[in-house]
């Protein structure tokens, strides 16, 4: 029987008519926007009133990074056994210690105590993501988590620019203050809001203790390498368009190509959440690497590279949005806070992978290698886990539909 791809509203018009949906996506993209600017902010403050470099800077994005990777998946757990109030409270007063308190340290003081805001952060991504699967039945989540990540985009697309408006027109300093505020704000709100962490079914309340060795399968570990793949492709992409841009002398172009690549994937998530098809987070992880590597080719002009960038950027938001969906599938009720906080941990450590290794790969070649070697590196990890996949769906078919369809390859 032939499948039908055409793009539709209807899944869309279906899952925001879902009981807390529309408001939850409303306060994500809210809530994210102050995170959004935490990288910039804390760069502008070391490099112009601590006096340090850029690789300062970037130690102290690491330590938060680091940490963030660290305490997502305790504090996940925590959700899961505490529920999320408690966890929001904890999270909320760590955010407001720091960024209070920021300003005034010293930069030997600022990095542990960058490394603890991290590891408290507020864990705004996975809980949202979390909770969609609490709102959402299986069957309507791809279109949910599809507006999740378009979500993203707009977050990242708009609190970056505002922080960096915010520190030239007043200063780094007191950007710190007002982002340490929307970062508490947004925990309020959250904590007002109190989304489900679990759908009505599924129980209120701690939990029987599950064993991680009973869940955390090769299944969802290689749920977790696509994320960890696509944001290193991601993290490496950034760091290369600028690159490429500064070797070519359109810098002041940046933000216009940036733009396209962020619509891009807007675009391409609001598609995948509307076609009929479900399709494999392997496979979008892979087509994502393999039109990231030859992005560099796109010549010397910086409109010759918003057309290369188009391919893959459309490939962005679909691919995070289906290792979400898979992930919310594959972990049981009772774990998946801590199985989300685990995806949000392995989709930062590949942003922190990406960045460092596309600037190591550029420092020795040309801007060029900047999109060839992360892009390399996620098709070579898409490579490894697909057969993987593919011969555990041949020999074990789904049986329940709570498993993951779109994590194996669809023909």
């Amino acid at each position: 029987m032939e499948v039908r791809t055409d793009v539709n509203m209807k899944p869309y018009r279906e899952a925001l008519a879902l009981p807390g949906l529309r408001s939850l996506l409303l306060v994500a993209v809210l809530a994210r926007i102050p995170l959004t600017a935490t990288g910039v902010t804390l760069t502008f403050y070391v490099v112009e009133d601590l006096g340090r470099g850029y690789g300062a800077a970037g130690l102290v994005g690491a330590a938060i990074t680091v940490g963030a990777a660290i305490g997502g998946p305790l504090l996940g757990r925590l959700v899961d056994r505490r529920g999320l109030r408690p966890v929001l409270v904890l999270t909320a007063v760590a955010e407001a210690v720091f960024w209070s308190t920021a300003p005034l340290l010293s930069y030997p003081l600022l990095l542990p105590a960058a490394f603890l805001a991290g590891s408290l952060a507020l864990p705004i991504f996975s809980v949202i993501r979390q909770s969609v699967a609490a709102l959402v039945p299986a069957h309507q989540r791809r279109p949910a988590y599809a507006l999740d990540s378009m979500s993203v985009e707009l977050s990242f697309m708009v609190g970056p620019a505002l922080a960096t408006v915010s520190v030239a027109m007043i200063s780094a300093r007191t950007t710190l203050y007002l982002v340490g505020a929307g970062i508490v704000a947004a925990g309020v709100i959250l904590w007002l809001l109190d989304p489900p962490v679990r759908a009505a079914g599924e129980g209120t309340g701690p939990q029987p203790r599950i064993a991680r060795r009973q869940w955390l399968t090769s299944r969802i570990v290689a749920v977790f390498a696509v994320s960890a793949a696509a944001t290193l492709v991601l993290g490496g992409t950034d760091v290369a368009v600028i690159a490429a841009l500064r070797e070519n002398g359109d810098m002041g172009w940046t933000g216009v190509v940036l733009a396209v690549w962020a619509v891009a994937s807007l675009v391409g998530g609001f598609a995948y959440g509307a076609v009929r098809r479900p399709f494999s987070p392997v496979v979008l992880m892979g087509a994502l690497a393999l039109c990231t590597v030859p992005v560099g080719l796109g010549g010397s002009h910086w409109w010759l590279l918003c057309l290369a960038l188009i391919p893959a950027g459309a490939l962005c938001a679909p691919t995070i949005a289906a290792t979400s969906d898979a992930v919310s599938r594959l972990a049981p009720a009772g774990v998946r806070g801590e199985a989300m906080g685990m995806h949000g941990s392995a989709v930062t450590v590949g942003i922190a992978v990406g960045a460092p290794l596309a600037g190591a790969v550029i420092d020795r070649t040309a801007p060029l290698w900047g999109f060839v070697v992360p892009g390399a590196v996620g098709l070579a990890i898409a490579l490894a886990v697909l057969p993987t996949e593919l011969r555990r769906r041949r020999v074990e078919p789904p049986t329940a539909a709570s498993e993951a369809p779109e994590f194996a390859a669809t023909h």
